[in-house]
């Protein structure tokens, strides 16, 4: 993919330090709740993931990012064999351009993103995407169930039998694989860049041969309520998963209720607020936790909600306290700020809506590469001794020792 981009050598550099992500590490899809979406969700809990191909990621987050239901588009990279790929490196390691959708099943399903993806791409080549080629632009669908697989087999079944196309379908139907979050100047490109990315859609005639192939139909769902047969098995298994989802407790920070700015001043420290609630960073080395080596988990300092453990805690060198990963990825928000006048990951509590702090690649690259630089002053942490009594019990496991076979 050919990209218009005016760049100095520093921010370049810069840039490549930078991702963007929902998931904000290495994930597999079924660590991403790829879900079937035909199952009855509540609408105030749950989303599911899908994960597609279809060429440029630029056009495909852009084109899904319109279909109603969707509540975010992360590009990225998925399906090679090599760790931690880069935009320079992702095609040597066998990846494709890849978006991750996270998406309402109450309002938009499986079949229907599948649909709506197949119209705004071109199904038929395996060897590329209009201008883009390669097999690191061809088009595929990630499914995570059985029950994903039968209904994208339906909906390319249906498709098919349409001989909307000159020639045969060439979507590949693949498993689940690592999704890589691309460079943060990769998210939104084209809200962000909207002269060079009109541009360059323009001259890649996406947007004829969709017009030539689906007209005013393009935008239009015809198979979204494409349910594959489904096993009384199956049938019985889901409705059990649905019962006992429903029953589940209700954790405090889900139904927890932000208080007004004046209630928060009060609450928190200046510095508290002012990270927490104007995105502002405090001081390096000068902050509680940075050099924290006590054994337990840390969480919204507002809502409480849990966020990373100490076990994937490390030493970045940096002064802020760094973690590998996210101990509930599902209690972060994610969006790109320009703040340093380059685009950097921000992160937010998802129930308590404060800033964090910002993600990165450059962590350890054993453990997938990633580098979650937080602000103490957005933290709240408690010991591992102390998690029964606070509520957060479930959590002791993380500190379990391993067990030694006995001789």
């Amino acid at each position: 993919m050919r990209r218009i981009l005016s760049l100095t050598t520093a921010t370049l550099a810069g840039l490549l330090l930078t991702i963007a992500s929902f998931g904000y590490r290495p994930l597999m899809a079924d660590e991403t709740n790829l879900e079937a979406s035909d199952a009855a969700l509540p609408a105030t809990t749950m989303t599911a993931k899908a994960m597609f191909a279809g060429g440029c990621f630029w056009s495909v987050e852009s084109d899904m990012e319109k279909v109603s239901g969707v509540l975010d588009v992360i590009t990225g990279y998925a399906g090679g064999q090599s760790n931690n790929p880069t935009y320079q490196t992702y095609a040597f390691g066998g990846h494709r351009e890849v978006i991750l959708i996270t998406y309402d099943p109450q309002k938009i399903t499986y079949a229907g993103l599948i649909e709506h993806l197949i119209k705004h791409i071109d199904p038929t080549d395996a060897q590329g995407s209009f201008l883009d080629r390669g097999v690191q632009y061809s088009p595929a669908i990630f499914v995570q169930t059985d029950r994903e697989k039968q209904t994208a087999e339906a909906v390319l079944s249906q498709i098919s039998e349409m001989k909307v196309y000159e020639n045969p379908l060439a979507v590949a139907i693949l498993p689940p694989a690592y999704f890589w979050p691309a460079e943060a100047y990769h998210q939104d490109y084209a809200a962000h860049h909207p002269a060079s990315y009109k541009s360059y859609r323009f001259r890649s005639g996406r947007d004829s041969f969709i017009r030539k192939h689906w007209g005013k139909k393009a935008d239009e769902l015809q198979l979204a309520d494409i349910v594959p047969a489904t096993s009384s098995e199956e049938l019985s298994t889901n409705e059990s998963t649905s019962v006992a989802a429903s029953q589940a407790p209700e954790k405090p920070w889900e139904s927890f209720e932000k208080p007004d700015p004046k209630e928060l001043r009060a609450k928190l420290t200046r510095m508290q607020y002012a990270v927490t609630q104007s995105y502002k960073t405090e001081p390096e080395f000068r902050n509680a936790y940075w050099d924290n080596h006590e054994e337990g988990i840390y969480v919204d300092i507002v809502s409480g909600e849990p966020l990373f453990s100490s076990t994937d805690k490390f030493d970045s060198g940096t002064g802020w306290p760094s973690f590998t990963k996210p101990l509930e990825p599902e209690h972060f928000v994610s969006h790109v700020d320009y703040d340093k006048g380059y685009p950097r990951l921000a992160l937010r509590s998802k129930y308590g809506e404060c800033h964090l702090g910002h993600v990165f690649n450059d962590g350890p690259v054993a453990t997938g590469g990633m580098r979650f630089c937080m602000n103490s002053a957005a933290l709240k942490f408690i010991p591992k001794d102390e998690l029964e009594e606070a509520g957060y019990g479930e959590y002791l496991k993380l500190f379990a020792p391993m067990p030694t076979n006995a001789k």
